[in-house]
């Protein structure tokens, strides 16, 4: 009895003092101290932000939530892999190798969970139980996997290469990374300071994320056919609704991939709040600008709360020009206030909305919130 009065208590305190916690951080000298802390932790082509209460607020939130039902639970850890030497190429992917069939791959890990237009002008076709054991695969005409990619413990080689290698062993197995891709006549630099490397090995192009917050470490890999890469034209890829769609799913079940590698809760998709994304995404793009308050001068949760979304806790991500969905994520993941975001466990719901230039160049933005 006690504790239930306890909890009803902090209820009314949180209900009664709302006004004043959302007067105080609207004030002009918070956000600016915040835009001054992002400016510090931020590259040019990513931002964060987030909105909470003070300390009090959060230790009511976590009140309230422990003896809340239908909290979400982290994730416990899933019956471990046994991986395999792949035996045709130097790496594989929950024992899967470019070529193998779409049938050999499902007698294995059973059906798609999900499959969506990417960059390729194919579909990312993913395979996870709750988000472990996560992979995205794609298949050609003939149904033979094209392209693979995973952000979780499911890489073997024939080198010795796994989630977890420092970047410098990586060169020193794989050599001296590619500077860019030529394709005809055009080459396409790759950026100096990323968190990434591309090698061109047995026909493939092969991509190794580094995660910088664990010592420059790998993180995930993609592996793309040789000739598949060479036939796309081009940076982007045209724009389309088909693709805006895939990179939107595709982000949101990347962020759920990397929660479950940390012990936190999957997220529910919000249609509602993928609204505001979507529009925010699309101003941006149609208006020229990169920024998380708009040009009329509204915050994301002034656009959540004119969109009637309900929220105790909310953060929004955005990023500009990355090619992909693979891409942001990573990018996200490497930047410290956009980490935050996708690993804070007190979020439940996250709306994903992407928007293309006339450049094709997308913008992307993550809604997260907690009720």
């Amino acid at each position: 009895m006690a504790r239930f009065l306890m909890l009803v208590i902090c209820v009314v305190l949180v209900v009664f003092s709302w006004p004043t916690i959302k007067d105080f951080l609207h004030k002009k000298d918070y956000q600016e101290s915040i835009h001054s802390l992002q400016s510090k932790i931020n590259d040019l082509k990513h931002n964060a932000t987030i909105i909470a209460g003070s300390n009090k607020v959060h230790h009511l939130l976590d009140q309230l939530r422990s003896d809340n039902s239908n909290q979400p639970k982290a994730e416990t850890k899933s019956e471990k892999i046994s991986l395999e030497t792949p035996t045709k190429h130097i790496f594989s992917v929950n024992n899967i190798e470019l070529g193998n069939t779409k049938s050999y791959v499902e007698r294995r890990v059973g059906a798609p969970k999900r499959s969506t237009l990417n960059e390729y002008g194919v579909n990312w076709t993913e395979y996870h139980h709750r988000y472990q054991q996560f992979f995205m695969a794609m298949y050609n005409k003939k149904n033979q996997v094209i392209g693979l990619y995973t952000n979780q413990n499911l890489i073997s080689s024939t080198n010795g290469i796994k989630i977890g290698t420092p970047k410098q062993t990586v060169r020193e197995k794989l050599g001296t990374p590619l500077t860019g891709i030529q394709k005809g006549f055009t080459i396409y630099q790759f950026d100096k300071k990323s968190d990434y490397d591309v090698f061109l090995v047995d026909d493939t192009y092969v991509t190794i994320f580094y995660d910088k917050f664990q010592q420059n470490r790998v993180t995930a890999i993609q592996l793309i056919n040789k000739n598949v890469e060479q036939e796309k034209k081009g940076f982007y890829t045209k724009a389309s609704t088909a693709l805006k769609t895939g990179f939107e799913y595709q982000l949101f079940d990347l962020t759920n991939a990397s929660r479950v590698m940390h012990h936190l809760p999957i997220l529910s998709w919000d249609q509602h709040v993928q609204i505001t994304a979507r529009n925010h995404s699309k101003d941006m793009a149609v208006h020229d600008y990169f920024d998380h308050n708009n040009l009329k001068g509204q915050s994301p949760f002034d656009r959540m709360q004119q969109d009637h979304i309900v929220f105790l806790l909310a953060g929004e991500n955005i990023a500009y020009g990355q090619l992909s969905s693979i891409f942001a994520h990573e990018g996200l993941m490497n930047s410290l206030g956009h980490r935050e975001n996708i690993l804070r466990k007190d979020y439940q719901y996250l709306g994903v909305g992407v928007a293309f230039n006339q450049q094709e160049q997308p913008f992307y933005t993550e809604d997260f919130y907690a009720k």
